[in-house]
């Protein structure tokens, strides 16, 4: 992330969209101008990450690094709000391109019409500043948890089942990794499965703000604590995490 010195000019736009954020005791103007300086990638913009994606668009981000392969189809439609009926069919990382834009054309959004791998994590990875995973499989979520580690990028992982959400931040050095919470894919993980739409609006705002938080430095992001949530009956609980010691990827 760029030092304050290297930090980009709000214009009188900028200042006026972003007004009311501003006014955020700890945040103000240099907050404001941290993200616009920083860069996000989000590992799929569907239901949920695509929430992430809107939020940071709203913010003021200034640029976007989207990975999400596949073309629209009417399942979709419950939970991916960037999409839209009439775009069913087109891949969904252009039709995401295009409701960002819409809301803020100032952003800058990298678009790859693809999902995050072992072959392009690293790459994808280098080009951000957080990383916020949204991938509904453990095969890419562990990708870039490695990446991350590797290249010392803080991650922000969201996940949700059914009314549940988990969400946690990881930052190497500071925190253990994923594969410190999840050595192994979970045998009941599915790349199917049930969520109510609004759940995944939900994690995705708070997964904003948290990528927020770490980009501008304000308040406590989730280093070493995981969030659960039960939305069916609005409970909320934070557990604390540690590292383990004979973690293979964050403790060589």
């Amino acid at each position: 992330m760029a030092d304050d010195g290297q930090l980009p000019e709000l214009t009188d736009v900028e200042r006026e969209v972003y007004s009311w954020q501003m006014t955020v005791a700890g945040f103000g103007e240099e907050g404001q101008r941290r993200l616009k300086a920083a860069t996000v990638m989000v590992s799929r913009v569907g239901g949920l990450g695509g929430l992430v994606a809107y939020e940071l668009a709203a913010a003021g981000v200034g640029r976007l690094v989207l990975a999400h392969g596949g073309t629209l189809k009417p399942s979709d439609l419950n939970r991916q709000l960037l999409m839209r009926h009439n775009a069913l069919g087109q891949a969904r990382i252009d039709i995401a391109t295009e409701s960002l834009t819409a809301l803020n054309p100032r952003l800058e959004i990298v678009a790859v019409p693809e999902n995050v791998s072992e072959a392009n994590a690293t790459e994808l990875v280098g080009r951000a500043d957080v990383v916020v995973d949204c991938a509904p499989l453990f095969e890419e979520r562990f990708a870039m948890n490695d990446a991350c580690v590797r290249l010392a990028k803080p991650m922000v992982e969201c996940a949700m089942y059914e009314t549940e959400a988990h969400i946690t931040s990881f930052k190497p050095g500071k925190t253990g990794c994923l594969r410190c919470l999840y050595p192994e894919k979970p045998d009941d993980w599915q790349r199917r499965f049930p969520v109510i739409g609004a759940v995944s609006g939900a994690v995705g705002c708070l997964g904003a703000m948290e990528a927020i938080k770490i980009i501008a430095g304000l308040g406590e992001p989730l280093f070493n604590r995981l969030l659960t949530c039960d939305l069916r009956a609005m409970s909320f609980n934070s557990v604390r995490l540690r590292p383990r010691v004979d973690c293979p990827v964050c403790r060589e």
